[in-house]
């Protein structure tokens, strides 16, 4: 049975239960800052667990794409390994409970595949249960399970929790008999590659307190309100239903390894069970090609495109993983473009989306693949150098900054940089590269935090949206509200009060405030509560449902509980709903002139301006940008209606709105139309009609990223403005070159063309003003101690270049067979700089050039044998200079 049919006999089953099919949210959906990507099937619903929303449905089923990379260095190693996969996963919602999950899993899976079923035998079917978990053992009793097939086992396997306090409970997985030839027998505790773990059924009906670890906790209390969370792996369901050994041979995945054996002409054999990779390192690299390249795909296809942080740099860092392996198994062409399209066909019959979207999804990733050839090559040629470095300083490893740098600059991978500095007899500081690596990440992450939380334990904001629910936004149809105020925060911890000149953060009961999100600025405005007023500054959604102002009391005492006024800036707003509105006009004549892969990767809606950022893998020509600002403001002059409205997710796609890539919608969405031109998702503040946004005037078009160009604009009467300053500028210009303005631009070039012509005569002339001494120079050598000496200095104002092009241009007029050593000294804004160069006989004299500058810098400098330079002293010290290297050779 194929897996797409597999994802659909189980979508199919539940449905006709009574569970709402709930789309698999995007791999990069995350509302948790914890979390990069959606690692589990229950993680879009974990909102309804905790009790922070309701649930639309009490009932869900789902089939979650899903990412873990904590262990990627593992993958390959073992047979059920990988980074990407599919969860199938049914939801009860304080609904039905043991009684009904049970029966509904095990009549799906032995039900007869003619009858809608995966037709497994009962009888190799062994279900698990907690230790006392006599209720949920007698159900499966009921379902015809004999007693000797079901196994009670402790807290490690059988109890599930988030890890943290909170809801959890026992669970009853169920396993599949693969057979003798895959081990002993005796069940799940005794040989669990024999029998294999497909589906785990969680029962939250307890409430657990101090965990220390996964058997380590407190259950304080019964939850009033049961829920039912399941998983059943897909890709483990479709190696037993498809009967292959592990996941590399089904169908979704064999195919592209399959192709990537061709290519490097690697023999691969299947390894049931633990696989070592020193035992079968080409199997294990084939593997890897194999997960990482549907990994590749499937997070290019959800909107994520190569970076050097956060999502970006997961991708990036599993593309190079697969690149670098194929190189390693001998293939040195481009592999990419015979492994992603295996890739697409494979899960195409589940995810349509890959086959339509394949020419953008493909244009990342080949061009991520050209960069990265490009990096090995750069990287290797400098880390060659580090490594001989090291080596003749006598050190046994490569300094850990030198490893971090060649990774964080360069984009080289630090398990190459341990290979090759081990063939090259080296170890690496790995702690060193480590803790760097931590520091950066954890700067990240506190930055991040700090935007959203202010320092602030989210706890105080949870025990707020807990005690009061959601807070009501307003400002769609209204800039001013009185409301009460809620809670009034300061240091992390909720206070009763707050005096002049504190900083706090309030929440009232509904407001007007639009909280930053959707690359729309927040608002900024008053509150007055009774004789006290704050400032607001900042408005954040730190957990969702709670709008949070930052503000300063700038008048009297605020306290919770008091009802107050809030009333926003109507000007700052106008401008930002501008500039939202006009985002959206550029977002949509983007993709009418580049195509619907130009779709959108970021955005900033600020008072007058805009930034907007848009997957594409080249730059947009001038052309363009021109034809698409006069698209943009023709729509204004059209005066389309703005209108915004509330549907199905499922209505939104048959009318056509875009959605962002890597957005988490709901059920219930709202659309913001203007005219018919542009319709998108959006939860942000816009115009009435499009002629209020005035004008727009596209400023620049430039690359942020791999993959991603930026567009900055100006909106309204800040367009305006600058149009009016590039007037005046274009008239000064005009009117000092004594040339109409169109012809402006036709006479600065002239004019920069003439004066780099100039430049480059100048070059010349001083060169030949340098050099044209260098034979009576040479002619004057003194002899110290038998080796020639020439100590001079350039002409003022001789370029680093000339200086080092005159001492050698000196040494190559003394004859060879005559040691030599030449020392030129220069003076630049008020510093001295020395090169000195040394030739063939005088290096076998034990002369060396390095040698000679770090005795006249006192160890400082560099270079080579034979030319060697160091700077950085007062410019008086350039005559002290030349003596330390006379002396130098007289000492030799």
């Amino acid at each position: 049975m194929k897996t797409a049919e597999i994802k659909r006999r189980y979508l199919a089953h539940f449905e006709a239960n009574g569970h709402v099919v709930v789309p698999s949210a995007p791999l990069p959906a995350i509302s948790d800052p914890n979390l990069l990507f959606v690692n589990a099937g229950m993680v879009q619903f974990v909102p309804y667990f905790l009790g922070q929303q309701n649930p639309p449905f009490s009932r869900a089923v789902s089939v979650q794409k899903c990412l873990r990379t904590p262990d990627i260095d593992e993958v390959g190693k073992t047979s059920r390994h990988g980074t990407f996969f599919q969860m199938n996963g049914n939801f009860s919602f304080g609904d039905y409970f043991k009684a009904g999950a049970i029966p509904l899993a095990w009549d799906l899976v032995t039900r007869p595949i003619a009858e809608g079923g995966f037709g497994l035998d009962g009888d190799r079917v062994w279900p698990t249960v907690y230790l006392d978990d006599d209720e949920a053992y007698q159900i499966w009793r009921s379902v015809g399970v004999p007693a000797e097939r079901i196994v009670r086992r402790g807290k490690a396997d059988n109890f599930w929790s988030m890890g943290i306090p909170g809801p959890a409970g026992p669970s009853s997985e169920l396993f599949y008999d693969r057979g003798p030839a895959y081990g002993r027998e005796g069940g799940p505790a005794v040989d669990e590659d024999r029998y294999m773990e497909f589906w785990n059924l969680v029962f939250m009906q307890y409430e657990i307190a101090d965990v220390a670890s996964k058997e380590d906790f407190r259950i304080v209390g019964d939850l009033p309100a049961r829920n039912i969370d399941t998983g059943m792996g897909l890709e483990r369901m479709a190696s037993i239903l498809q009967g292959v050994d592990n996941l590399y041979e089904i169908d979704e995945v064999q195919p592209i390894l399959a192709r990537a054996a061709e290519l490097t002409g690697k023999r691969y054999g299947a390894h049931s069970g633990q696989v070592a990779s020193e035992s079968h390192p080409d199997d294990v690299r084939l593997r890897v090609v194999a997960d990482h390249v549907r990994t590749a795909l499937m997070l290019i296809g959800d909107g994520v495109t190569p970076g050097n942080e956060g999502r970006g740099y997961v991708l990036r860092r599993i593309m190079r993983r697969a690149i670098r392996a194929v190189r390693l198994l001998g293939y040195g062409d481009r592999a990419l473009p015979e492994l992603l399209p295996v890739a697409r066909d494979c899960m195409a019959p589940s995810y349509p989306e890959l086959a339509t979207e394949f020419d953008r999804i493909s244009q990342y990733a080949y061009a991520e693949e050209d960069a990265f050839l490009a990096t090995l090559r750069a990287g290797t040629t400098i880390l060659d150098t580090a490594i001989a470095e090291t080596k003749s300083a006598g050190k046994p490893a490569l300094a850990g900054e030198k490893a971090f740098q060649l990774h964080d600059t360069y984009g080289f991978p630090i398990d190459l940089t341990l290979e090759i500095a081990a063939e090259q007899g080296l170890a690496v500081d790995a702690d060193g590269f480590r803790r760097l690596m931590a520091d950066q990440r954890n700067r990240a992450k506190a930055d991040a935090r700090a935007r959203k939380t202010g320092h602030t334990d989210v706890s105080a904001y949870r025990s707020v949206l807990d005690a009061g629910g959601p807070v009501e936004f307003t400002g769609y149809t209204e800039l001013t509200r009185e409301s009460r105020v809620r809670a009034v925060l300061a240091g992390g911890d909720q206070v009763g009060a707050a005096a002049e000149g504190d900083t706090v953060e309030l929440v009232l009961d509904t407001t007007p405030f639009y909280a930053e999100g959707g690359g729309q600025q927040p608002d900024q405005g008053l509150i007055t509560v009774g004789g006290g007023q704050v400032e607001v500054f900042d408005v954040q959604q730190p957990v969702p449902g709670l709008i949070v102002h930052r503000a300063r009391v700038v008048r009297g005492e605020v306290r919770a509980g008091e009802t107050g006024y809030a009333e926003i800036d109507a000007t700052r707003r106008r401008a930002i709903s501008r500039s939202h509105t006009a985002t959206h006009l550029v977002h949509q004549t983007m993709r009418n002139f580049l195509g619907e892969s130009a779709t959108q990767a970021g955005s900033l809606n600020a008072p007058g301006r805009l930034r907007f950022d848009f997957n594409t893998p080249t730059g947009v020509a001038p052309s363009v940008l021109h034809d698409v600002e006069q698209q943009v403001n023709e729509v204004l002059l059209a005066d389309l209606e703005v209108h915004a409205f509330v549907t199905t997710q499922e209505e939104a796609r048959r009318i056509g709105a875009m959605a962002l890539f890597g957005e988490k919608y709901g059920e219930r969405v709202r659309v913001v139309e203007v005219g018919d031109y542009a319709r998108e998702l959006c939860g942000g503040t816009h115009v009435a009609r499009s002629a209020q946004l005035g004008l727009v005037k596209i400023l620049s078009e430039a690359s942020v990223g791999s993959g991603v160009r930026r567009i900055e604009a100006l909106v309204g009467m800040d367009a305006f403005g600058f149009l009016a300053r590039e007037h005046l500028l274009v008239s000064r210009l005009a009117e000092l070159f004594r040339v109409p303005g169109d012809q402006v631009a036709d006479r600065v070039q002239q004019t920069v063309t003439q004066l780099r012509d100039a430049e480059r005569e100048l070059e010349k002339l001083r060169a030949q003003l340098v050099l044209g001494g260098a034979a009576a120079l040479a002619a004057q050598a003194k002899d110290v101690h038998g080796v020639a000496y020439v100590g001079t200095e350039a002409p003022e104002g001789a370029a680093g270049n000339d200086v080092r092009t005159l001492a050698q241009e000196i040494r190559g007029r003394i004859d060879v067979a005559r040691p030599a050593v030449v020392a030129v000294v220069a003076r630049a804004n008020g510093k001295a700089s020395l090169v000195v160069a040394v030739n063939a006989a005088a290096r076998s004299r034990g002369l060396t050039a390095k040698d000679l500058v770090k005795a006249a810098f006192s160890g400082r400098g560099g270079g080579s044998d034979d030319l060697a330079q160091g700077g950085g002293l007062p410019a008086g010290e350039a005559p002290k200079l030349l003596a330390t290297v006379e002396q130098a050779i007289a000492g030799a």
